[in-house]
């Protein structure tokens, strides 16, 4: 699969991990950066992770920050993404199946590797239900037109 990842300075550690990590199990990885415990600014990251998931450059989108609220916000400015922040296995595997979520967060400042590494793989397993959940991501599309 081919995946965007980005982070501010506060979540840049934890993305070159969850970054190498994908590489290793053979995703193709879009590293919007950052690369350093500079002050950043996280919206320039969520703007570039999102418009690589809109544009169809990658199919999924990974965004760390210190909470992951900021990176979500930015994100969900953007038309077409369903960006969720990422508490534990349970509710990433709902916000796939349920929402069609097409990017996660991580806060970084809350979240260790391990468990990092497994809610991104179960953001990349699970599929997406359809059914009665497709309408409501429809009235989702509707809400960015208004």
């Amino acid at each position: 699969m081919k995946i965007a990842i980005g982070a501010d300075h506060a979540g840049y550690a934890l993305k070159d991990q969850v970054r190498d990590a994908l590489r290793q199990a053979g995703h193709e990885v879009i590293d919007a950066g950052t690369n350093s415990a500079e002050s950043t600014d996280y919206p320039d990251y969520a703007g570039a992770v999102a418009d690589g998931v809109v544009s169809g450059a990658a199919e999924r989108g990974i965004l760390v920050c210190s909470t992951g609220v900021g990176m979500s916000i930015a994100a969900n400015k953007i038309d077409g993404i369903r960006a969720a922040i990422a508490f534990n296995a349970d509710e990433v595997h709902l916000t796939r199946a349920h929402n069609d979520a097409n990017i996660i967060t991580i806060g970084a400042r809350y979240t260790d590797p391990e468990a990092a590494h497994e809610m991104v793989r179960i953001f990349l397993e699970t599929p997406f239900e359809g059914g009665r959940h497709a309408r409501r991501i429809g009235k989702i599309a509707e809400l960015e037109k208004s």
